[in-house]
């Protein structure tokens, strides 16, 4: 098993089958797992009805009540993990991330070199389509932001499409991340950057969802401001190496990670 798509919903059921057949459609042997928190739309059961369809390629995992993104893909990459994938992919359901785009963060790993490929909105030949004024003004913002703090050189630290080799995930201890909305992406980020794993962005092109609600909300950016400043306090004051799992059967990438945290 080579490929594993995580998507986290929540009352997506506007977009959920259209985005399946899109990853499907590409006929490039992508697996999906849907982990779904509970969607009183009826999400879950829509992806149940596909899944004799999509057979040996569709996954569903749910849970009881909204929980949180960041739970949510730890959820996902625990699973993915444990049933052998190699390259593990974070998407969103809203089709603000292109599935096409799915191959070249693939090629940014499998050929490219990378341990992580981040599809990058602001790295050259990035952007965004009919997104909100006050939505980039934020984004930016807080990519700036991180940058500033972490010295994370990482030009888009908040994206959420994302394609990680198997090592980066089986060395991190997913148990000790702890954010939950989108600073969930700039803790993982920043972690697999502390432990030397590479790091390569993929321009994309962003466009704003055309179906559905957004999850943006006040708790969402009051834990990113935060959660940046306590991310580079603990890797000031702190040993990193808490966050890498206790096991003696490391990768050598993961050897390597380990042995430039006291570097970083």
């Amino acid at each position: 098993m080579e490929k594993l798509v995580v998507i986290p919903t929540y009352n997506e059921k506007d977009n959920i089958v259209l985005i399946l057949q899109a990853i499907f459609g590409l006929n490039q042997n992508f697996h999906v797992l849907v982990i779904d928190d509970g969607s009183p739309d009826g999400t879950a059961t829509i992806v149940k009805g596909l899944q004799s369809k999509f057979s040996d390629q569709l996954f569903l995992e749910e849970r009881k009540g909204k929980l949180g993104l960041g739970t949510a893909y730890i959820h996902g990459f625990k699973w993915a993990v444990e049933k052998g994938y190699n390259f593990i992919f974070e998407m969103d359901a809203d089709f603000s991330h292109d599935p096409a785009d799915l191959e070249r963060l693939y090629d940014a790993c499998k050929v490219g070199g990378a341990d992580l490929a981040v599809g990058s909105r602001y790295t050259k030949g990035g952007g965004f389509i009919n997104w909100p004024w006050d939505r980039i003004v934020l984004s930016r913002g807080g990519s700036l932001y991180t940058r500033f703090i972490t010295w994370m050189p990482v030009s888009d630290p908040t994206a959420g499409f994302v394609c990680y080799r198997k090592e980066v995930l089986d060395t991190i201890n997913l148990d000790a991340i702890t954010f939950v909305g989108y600073a969930f992406q700039i803790e993982m980020k920043f972690a697999a950057w502390k432990l030397g794993f590479k790091i390569k962005e993929v321009p994309i092109i962003f466009k704003d969802r055309t179906k559905g609600i957004s999850k943006m909300n006040k708790g969402i950016v009051k834990e990113g401001i935060l959660g940046v400043l306590k991310l580079r306090w603990d890797s000031l004051f702190k040993n990193y190496r808490k966050r890498v799992k206790n096991t003696e059967n490391q990768s050598p990438v993961s050897s390597v990670g380990k042995a430039e945290i006291a570097g970083r």
